[in-house]
């Protein structure tokens, strides 16, 4: 679902969420396009959702900000910021750990998996996907950002609906498998 007062803007999506099919009788491409269409059913379970949209933004920010304030003080890991003049939803709480630690993401995952915690690292870049491999990507000089944060990226639980108890077991085990 697209949302915006920007009526140029979203006749542009519409054309390529519709494969951008130019208006020719046949099937015809100027631009690479998608096929985004949702269905009417899930049309109306996105709706019924926007109702609710401003408790769950909540309740994910809350999450994230608990880590991040009783986990402060662990110089291991780094909350990912929130950009300066913007509002993030957190629908996310992600960290980058600290290679110089002697821990890597994967270790801390694999400690958090043995006490039933689940949590993911950080999307693989594209230019790393198989389908991709051997095309140019753009890093920015030297660094790329993308393979920085998947070596070191660690998804949190995080929903919004996580009760206390939940959120202080993470806390609990993440700081044991930091310091184990």
């Amino acid at each position: 679902m697209l949302l915006s007062d920007d009526l140029d803007m979203l006749e542009k999506a519409r054309f390529w969420a519709t494969q951008a099919r130019e208006k020719a009788p046949w099937y015809e491409h100027a631009e690479l396009g998608y096929n985004y269409r949702m269905s009417n059913l899930l049309a109306a379970v996105g709706r019924g959702q926007m109702t609710c949209l401003e408790e769950r933004v909540a309740g994910r920010r809350a999450v994230f900000d608990r880590y991040a304030r009783e986990l402060a003080d662990l110089r291991e890991i780094s909350f990912m910021p929130e950009l300066c003049g913007s509002f993030s939803n957190r629908w996310l709480t992600a960290v980058t750990v600290d290679p110089s630690c002697g821990k890597s993401f994967m270790d801390i995952m694999n400690y958090l998996d043995t006490r039933g915690i689940e949590c993911r690292p950080v999307w693989k870049p594209m230019h790393r996907q198989p389908v991709f491999a051997g095309l140019k990507y753009f890093a920015d000089g030297e660094e790329s950002v993308s393979d920085r944060l998947f070596e070191t990226g660690l998804c949190l639980p995080s929903c919004s609906a996580m009760t206390d108890a939940e959120q202080g077991w993470v806390i609990k085990c993440l700081r044991e498998a930091v310091r184990s």
